[in-house]
């Protein structure tokens, strides 16, 4: 079992920083969606893609990881660096 473990990301659509430190366990597809012949829905018989574990730090989702044999990567997310500038700027 195949897992990634990555920071939440903001919501570009929201200001709000709601659960922006949790950390998610999420499981990489063991196999390929395909379409089904009726309905045309995608669709897989992997459950394990279903799964989404929400954790407080890094630390902790590697934990739980190392202690059920799971193999995760942790992917960390960049700083964020903010470009300040004022109105007056558009003006120069």
């Amino acid at each position: 079992m195949a897992a990634r473990i990555y920071q939440r990301p903001k919501n570009a659509m929201q200001s709000g920083k709601a659960r922006l430190g949790e950390w998610i366990l999420d499981f990489v597809p063991a196999e390929a969606r395909k379409a089904d012949p009726l309905m045309g829905w995608a669709g897989s018989g992997d459950t394990q893609s279903q799964v989404q574990l929400t954790f407080g730090s890094a630390e902790d989702a590697q934990a739980y990881a190392v202690r059920y044999g799971i193999d995760a990567a942790v992917h960390t997310v960049p700083p964020r660096r903010l470009k300040l500038q004022t109105y007056a700027d558009n003006f120069r």
